[in-house]
């Protein structure tokens, strides 16, 4: 049974911006340690593919009050 990596975009990135843009949030049936806080898209997807795990990008509320500025 492959693991899952549960990851989503950062809340504060600007459009066009060169820093990487994702966070992973949880990881399940797998024995991963993380010590990146953000990530590129490129990054997590070579990581699920080494471990042979599924991606799950979480989705945001869009009533959230960080995302309100």
């Amino acid at each position: 049974m492959a693991g899952k990596i549960f990851y989503r975009e950062r809340v504060k990135t600007k459009e066009g911006a060169q820093s990487p843009r994702f966070r992973i949030i949880a990881v399940s049936g797998l024995d991963l340690k993380v010590y990146a806080s953000h990530l590129r898209k490129k990054e997590v997807a070579q990581i699920a593919k080494e471990t042979k795990a599924d991606l799950v990008l979480l989705k945001r509320d869009k009533k959230s009050k960080s995302l309100k500025k």
